[in-house]
């Protein structure tokens, strides 16, 4: 089945060249990138639930830059030079 569809230039090259590349026509480009398309679409939708668990409040102020050093230092996670 024929249809006409307006494509930009950067887009119509890009296609070519791909199915020159791969030994392929340009419909079949098209037809595997729109069923691509249409497989994956609503995936991003559907968020996983993640586990969250209350550890208390922040035991340092991370907008206090020598204070999160500090703890940093004391866990050994940093050495500041």
């Amino acid at each position: 089945m024929k249809i006409t569809v307006n494509l930009s230039k950067d887009m119509i090259a890009r296609i070519k060249s791909e199915a020159v590349r791969l030994g392929c026509t340009v419909s079949e480009i098209a037809n595997h990138a729109l069923r691509l398309y249409f497989k994956t679409r609503g995936r991003e939708r559907k968020l996983i639930r993640l586990p969250s668990r209350n550890l208390g409040p922040a035991l340092v102020d991370i907008a206090d830059r020598d204070a999160l050093y500090e703890a940093m230092d004391d866990l050994n996670l940093y050495r500041r030079d």
